[in-house]
């Protein structure tokens, strides 16, 4: 059962709390790593470094979208191929992120996080939201 009363504030923390980790780890990459040190580290990974200020600014740029609630849905859907990667990177570190380069945990559990913001929707306070298309919202409810 879904408590239609409170489901939309719940939905709300889920976007606060996913919105506010893309802009810390956005932040983290520009602050902490710096731009050239996360380009090495993609360019050790085998991808181009190029893609350092993309990453970042969907991130800095997607985080402040989910936060606010502008088409938030949507955009986490577009991160997930961000998220899926990280996961993809940190998998063979073992489980845990405290492991020597980070294990897959906290990955998967932001991706999911992301899927479950794609299929509940920005919930409260969001300035901009809308229904995914081909979903009716009596299959949601």
């Amino acid at each position: 059962m879904i408590d239609t009363r409170l489901a939309p504030y719940g939905a709300l923390g889920l976007r606060v709390a996913l919105g506010l980790m893309f802009i810390a780890h956005a932040y983290l990459k520009l602050a902490i790593f710096t731009v050239p040190g996360f380009a090495g580290f993609l360019g050790q990974l085998g991808l181009p470094g190029f893609l350092a200020w993309p990453i970042i600014l969907a991130e800095l740029v997607g985080g402040l979208a989910i936060l606010t609630g502008f088409y938030g849905r949507y955009v986490s859907l577009a991160l997930l191929p961000i998220l899926l990667g990280a996961l993809a990177v940190h998998a063979p570190n073992g489980w845990l992120f405290t492991a020597p380069n980070g294990g897959w945990e906290y990955p998967a559990f932001l991706a999911l996080t992301a899927f479950a913001h794609v299929l509940i929707g920005d919930g409260a306070l969001a300035l901009r939201s809308g229904p995914l298309p081909g979903l009716r919202q009596a299959a949601l409810a």
